[in-house]
């Protein structure tokens, strides 16, 4: 799955609208038009060649992270900076293969979830997932036992938020 479709994904399982979305946004410092947000989400099923396509408008890395992270600040407020500490994140999302893992990582701080609780809500949506292999998804990437979050992990984690709205 790529980054507009996760975006398409996570906008119908956290059942906000065009408006909210661009309000997160905002929280990152990323000032998109209600135009460029209906791009992005143009349904691509492989990755776009260029940087935009006749219809559709990339979602990069950056764009999808900083839409989490505004989320986070949308559910929990804006956190309070230590000295020296910027107030934009570095970027938490490496590489192709570390997007499901770190939108699972945000989405478990945006809603305070401890792993019991993730535990949980895979179970409610028929999917049993041990204490061990979710610790194994929120390792940092390169760490011996970092496991990388499959889109049917995620698919099945969306499924589960959504059904507790």
């Amino acid at each position: 799955m790529n980054n507009n479709e996760l975006l398409i994904k996570l906008q119908e399982s956290l059942a906000i609208d065009v408006k909210e979305m661009l309000d997160i946004f905002k929280y990152s410092d990323i000032i998109l038009s209600k135009d460029e947000l209906s791009r992005m989400f143009v349904y691509a099923d492989n990755e776009f060649d260029d940087e935009e396509d006749d219809a559709g408008l990339i979602c990069d890395n950056e764009t999808l992270e900083g839409f989490l992270n505004g989320y986070i600040i949308s559910r929990r407020g804006k956190p309070e900076l230590k000295a020296g500490q910027s107030s934009k994140p570095p970027l938490a999302i490496i590489s192709r293969k570390s997007v499901n893992n770190v939108v699972l990582k945000k989405l478990k701080v945006a809603y305070s979830l401890t792993n019991e609780d993730i535990i949980n809500i895979f179970e409610e949506v028929g999917v049993t997932v041990s204490k061990n292999e979710l610790t194994t998804l929120f390792r940092k990437q390169g760490h011996k036992h970092y496991k990388i979050c499959t889109d049917y992990y995620l698919n099945r984690f969306l499924e589960g938020i959504e059904s507790r709205k």
